[in-house]
């Protein structure tokens, strides 16, 4: 099973500046200092994105590849896929997913009124939900 990324979509202020980062773009990467130390295991498994403190998408991850700066690209699909929203404390860089990924939306699925994330969060760590 491979294992999965998480990243703050740092800036965006809402779902659609995250999609039109990805819009337009043949290759979508980020960039970073040091590669993952199980990088590999990280091939075919997915970039989650967090916005609001929640994991609000994913982006399969293809490969890593080295920069000439030395710097490390992490090659995604240019397709942004929409999960089922689920609290997610921010951190700076990217962290491993722990757990089960959160699953994909279907077609047409609206996740309604979501709760705040950090609310959420909350209810969370009181079993609450």
């Amino acid at each position: 099973m491979p294992l999965h990324l998480t990243k703050i979509a740092f800036g965006a202020k809402s779902f659609g500046d995250i999609e039109r980062w990805y819009a337009g773009r043949s290759s979508p990467h980020l960039t970073t200092r040091y590669r993952p130390t199980r990088w590999e295991e990280c091939i075919g498994g997915s970039l989650f994105w967090i916005h609001d403190h929640n994991l609000v998408a994913r982006s399969p991850i293809l490969g890593f590849s080295q920069t000439d700066n030395g710097r490390w690209r992490i090659e995604m699909e240019p397709r942004l896929i929409r999960v089922l929203p689920r609290p997610k404390r921010a951190h700076q860089g990217w962290r491993y997913l722990k757990g089960e990924p959160p699953r994909d939306l279907e077609d047409g699925e609206d996740v309604g009124d979501l709760i705040p994330g950090r609310l959420a969060g909350k209810l969370q760590r009181l079993g609450l939900i």
